[in-house]
């Protein structure tokens, strides 16, 4: 599956709650041989991506960048959701986008022509961003940007609810969409995508009556795995809903200017 954490070569958990608190659960606790190495090995890469990612964050406090970290599955519309973002707050609110895939610049292409800064990170094989990748990116934001100060940098994560679930890039919130195509049982089938959110996106609300997806049933199963994640259920397509989601970014966005401007 990826190249790069090795969850493809043997069933290390990489245990990351993103409350900020970086422990990493491990299957064995007194692994021998090559699975030694390998152990040893994650470790050390999950120490070195945490505390990268406590350096973004410093990072994006001092410049007062709020900064979300979408996650999902592949064609959940993430992409879909910045562009009537953007459309509804771009002028108001100062955005720039961290895209990633694994081939390709269309999705960053998508989000320049709404006249916003974007850096495309092709991954090349890995299913995931890491935080040393959002560093280099959010440099190459700012340049893009040409000196104009930022308000909210969205990471659009590369499409996956296994691996970006556990590597913190220093975000502020981590955002789990669930397009309605895809059916209610994510929250059960990948419970740490959820557990390490904070808000809980159900996506794509106008095809409700074409699929059978009960909402209650996936924010009842979500709320359960974690009470304090933030549900919202919106069509991006016909606005139905979609004031919630801007009234949180603005919400985050102010905020983050009170406190800049009170130090």
């Amino acid at each position: 599956m990826c190249d790069v954490c090795g969850c493809h070569s043997h069933g290390h958990d990489h245990g990351h709650d993103h409350g900020h608190g970086h422990g990493h659960d491990h299957q064995h606790d007194q692994p021998a041989g090559n699975e030694a190495l390998i152990v040893d090995i994650n470790r050390s890469l999950f120490a070195a991506n945490d505390a990268m990612a406590r350096s973004n964050r410093e990072h994006f406090d001092a410049d007062g960048v709020i900064t979300v970290n979408l996650i999902s599955s592949p064609g959940s519309g993430k992409t879909t959701l910045l562009e009537h973002t953007i459309d509804r707050l771009g002028s108001e609110i100062a955005i720039g986008v961290i895209e990633g895939d694994i081939e390709t610049e269309r999705d960053a292409q998508r989000i320049r022509a709404k006249g916003v800064p974007a850096i495309q990170l092709t991954t090349g094989g890995a299913c995931h961003l890491d935080a040393s990748m959002i560093h280099r990116a959010y440099h190459q934001l700012q340049k893009e940007a040409g000196g104009d100060r930022l308000d909210l940098v969205v990471i659009e994560n590369v499409g996956n609810l296994v691996c970006p679930a556990t590597f913190d890039l220093g975000e502020h919130q981590r955002i789990v969409l669930v397009s309605v195509p895809e059916g209610p049982d994510k929250p059960a089938k990948y419970p740490k995508a959820f557990t390490s959110s904070q808000v809980f996106l159900i996506t794509k609300t106008d095809l409700l009556p074409y699929f059978d997806f009960p909402v209650e049933e996936a924010t009842r199963e979500a709320l359960v795995l974690n009470p304090a994640l933030k549900v919202m259920a919106f069509s991006s397509t016909t606005g139905e809903g979609f004031d919630a989601w801007l009234e949180h970014l603005r919400h985050l966005v102010n905020r983050r200017r009170t406190q800049s401007e009170r130090v």
